[in-house]
């Protein structure tokens, strides 16, 4: 659905009595303190685009709460606000009473989801993705061979030179141009190794969530993740048997995957005392394990305790100490709040204060840092003409005069790649680690030459 045609959208009208049919339903805990006060209307990407009140946090928390009380079904009209909610949880740090606007779109998702089930070509590439890929290292690392052949071999050239990829829809033909190089992933890299020994000596021992998407598209980033931790006294573990986080499965309504997939990294993950993670979108999801498990005490307790010890490699570098660099990068920089990590998880000052400390990186602010990107998970696949709409607006407030773009989270370094490619911009996309790594490196090597 367009944007013009979402702003159209009728809101929903008064039906015949229905309610949540299956377990799980949205908790109305989540939306008693809701007053709908507007406070949240500004911070709405939606609603800033469509002026819809349907498309608004309160719109949707009203619509969520009348399909409980049995006012509105759930059908068509109701899933179109729903499912075009970013869940990018700018509305929850806006509200003064903290109404969890996210965990209600997840919940209601949900229901939708069992109301409705995917059909067709969506619900094919739902199963073939979300179910049969993203869960599974072994395809992955095998999807990866071939996006790595593809690059390598010539036939990416081919393909692009021939026109082949202007049968697909744009907004692929735009992502491929800007997909990274493939490299090996750091499961792969260290099969044979449980514990990455710390350089010197050891002062904690942390384990890892490697991540799909991340492992297989950005391992230099996984890389660059363990490099920083050895590099600080940190043994870093990486559990044979962790999975996918599940964020993506819990964003379409697939919450029974997603119970599954949480239930598998608790297990994992069981005897870590620190879980850390580099992309904010897992790390808020596996911080929200708890929400999954609100019908079942034992898994939620579970859930919790798992939860407490996920933390965001930033936050853990900031709080545990790290050594500061002593070599120069020389550039400007600007950085991009992913919104799982800002506002899903609170973390915002530390990996800015991380970037300061790197001699000769010169931070410049940039407008709506923490506005979201249009990402989203896959929103910008499943919904292109909209998260097109929200990064254009994005990229009008990346300052010009600065060579890079940090952030945290791999599906902004994506979409936010694409619109450098699209606007006519050239800066850098990176990981606010990648930039700790190359000066830890760039160290060793003035020290090397010494």
């Amino acid at each position: 659905m367009s944007v013009k045609e979402l702003a159209k959208t009728p809101p929903c009208s008064d039906m015949s009595l229905s309610n949540y049919l299956w377990s799980d339903k949205p908790d109305e805990n989540k939306w008693a303190d809701c007053v709908h006060c507007g406070m949240c209307l500004e911070s709405c990407p939606t609603y800033e685009l469509t002026g819809q009140e349907q498309h608004s946090p309160r719109g949707r928390v009203h619509l969520i709460k009348s399909v409980a009380e049995g006012k509105l079904e759930v059908n068509e009209q109701f899933m179109d606000p729903v499912y075009a909610c970013l869940d990018c949880r700018a509305c929850t740090t806006a509200c003064p009473a903290d109404v969890d606007v996210g965990g209600l779109i997840e919940e209601a998702r949900g229901q939708i989801r069992q109301a409705m089930p995917l059909k067709g070509w969506k619900g094919m590439v739902s199963k073939t993705f979300l179910e049969g890929l993203f869960p599974h290292p072994n395809r992955l690392n095998a999807l990866g061979g071939v996006l790595k052949f593809y690059q390598k071999s010539g036939a990416q050239t081919l393909v692009r030179k021939t026109g082949l990829l202007n049968v697909m829809p744009r907004h692929l033909v735009e992502m491929e141009a800007i997909m990274p190089e493939i490299k090996q992933s750091v499961r792969q890299k260290y099969k044979n190794q449980r514990v990455i020994k710390a350089k010197g000596k050891t002062k904690h021992e942390v384990s890892m969530l490697t991540g799909c998407v991340m492992d297989v598209m950005f391992g230099e980033i996984n890389d660059s993740t363990i490099n920083v931790l050895t590099r600080n006294g940190n043994d870093v573990v990486i559990p044979e048997n962790q999975t996918c986080c599940g964020a993506l499965h819990v964003h379409s309504g697939d919450r029974k995957m997603g119970r599954k997939l949480a239930k598998q990294n608790i297990e994992a993950f069981k005897d870590s005392d620190k879980v850390i993670v580099n992309a904010a979108g897992c790390g808020c999801m596996m911080k929200d394990y708890p929400e999954l498990f609100h019908e079942d005490p034992e898994w939620r307790s579970k859930a919790e305790e798992f939860s407490a010890k996920v933390e965001d490699i930033s936050k853990y570098l900031h709080d545990t100490g790290y050594e500061k660099p002593d070599a120069e990068l020389k550039t400007r920089i600007t950085y991009h709040d992913a919104c799982h990590l800002a506002h899903g998880q609170g973390v915002r000052q530390e990996p800015r204060n991380l970037l300061l400390t790197i001699p000769g990186v010169e931070m410049v602010h940039m407008p709506n840092a923490d506005r979201c990107c249009g990402s989203a998970g896959i929103y910008n696949i499943t919904n292109p003409e909209m998260a097109g709409a929200v990064l254009e607006s994005k990229m009008q407030n990346v300052p010009e005069d600065v060579e890079m773009i940090s952030m945290g989270n791999p599906g902004c370094m994506l979409q936010m790649a694409m619109g450098v490619k699209k606007y006519g911009k050239n800066q850098q996309v990176v990981h606010t680690v990648q930039l700790l790594d190359w000066a830890y490196q760039k160290e060793d090597e003035e020290r090397g030459r010494a």
